[in-house]
């Protein structure tokens, strides 16, 4: 039987690392993959959502992982997203990330077309038959993919023993009592939303992977270690800080993660440059705010950890 500890924890997804050109900067990589490993989470999760994979080549995505495998050297779990909107790029993504010996690759299912059902699980096993002593994570966001992951859907991916998981990322907290149940032993549900840690994690889910955790890693591992520990009111009361940072977050001309990568740079004193067009950079009037973050989450850390 599959053995899911190293699903069982935080999982910060990874933030695309650029230079001032706008370039995926490898050295920048490296120190965010340092900055992480030294922040004692279980594992990354790269080139998803954070990661702006849809706004990258092939090879920007490619550089990165090469970079994260490197430096976290067998140190942490590390998770490679390797949808495209095509089959062809995501196998040879899915490819590249076996060679590199990541411990699994995952895939959103392919947007903008509604594809029936059958169509999306030969996309996924496809997929999946380029890595095939890999893992394999299917990844549920209907928000933004536009398709949920439906249990007759599901039924049909279990079929290839290399599904080992979920990452539910749709905002109904049952979605992960329902994959966990008809997923069985062995088999790992990582919740999505970063608001609701919290509530996945008491119904069921193995752990997180969250685009806000690589920003305030401390507040989710206390929520984590203090919903193992049974103490689901004070876990609440973190949860409740970190999501006031969150909305703080998203209160800016800029998008999230061109906030949160300025904050990373202040608070840690390095700089994994900004976000690729079409997201919004920030503008010289979001300085407050995102100052205003840094204090939430400084007051947060010193209250809770």
């Amino acid at each position: 039987m599959r053995d899911i500890n190293k699903y069982q924890g935080i999982i910060p997804a990874f933030y695309a690392c650029y230079d001032e050109s706008g370039e995926v900067n490898e050295e920048r990589v490296e120190q965010l993959t340092d900055y992480m490993v030294k922040k004692g989470v279980k594992g990354l999760y790269v080139g998803g959502s954070s990661g702006e994979c849809i706004y990258q080549s092939v090879e920007d995505r490619k550089r990165t992982l090469e970079r994260v495998v490197q430096v976290s050297a067998g140190k942490l779990t590390i998770i490679a997203h390797v949808a495209c909107n095509n089959t062809a790029d995501s196998k040879v993504l899915a490819a590249h990330a076996q060679s590199l010996g990541v411990d699994a690759i995952a895939a959103i299912p392919p947007i903008y077309f509604h594809l029936p059902e059958y169509a999306i699980a030969q996309y996924w096993n496809d997929i999946s038959d380029a890595a095939p002593d890999t893992d394999f994570i299917i990844y549920n966001i209907p928000q933004l993919a536009g398709v949920a992951l439906t249990m007759p859907l599901f039924r049909e991916m279990r079929k290839n023993p290399r599904v080992a998981a979920v990452k539910n990322s749709s905002m109904p907290t049952q979605d992960i009592q329902m994959f966990k149940a008809e997923g069985g032993e062995g088999f790992a549900v990582l919740n999505g939303p970063d608001e609701q840690l919290v509530a996945g994690l008491a119904i069921g889910a193995d752990g997180g992977i969250g685009g806000t955790y690589g920003v305030m890693p401390e507040l989710y591992l206390k929520i984590m270690e203090l919903v193992n520990a049974g103490k689901i009111d004070a876990a609440q009361k973190v949860q409740y800080a970190a999501n006031e940072i969150i909305y703080a977050m998203c209160a800016c001309h800029g998008n999230m993660y061109g906030v949160i990568k300025e904050i990373i740079k202040i608070r840690e004193g390095f700089d994994i440059g900004g976000v690729r067009r079409p997201l919004p950079s920030l503008i010289p009037e979001d300085m407050e705010q995102v100052k205003k973050c840094v204090q939430l989450i400084d007051k947060a850390i010193d209250q809770f950890i």
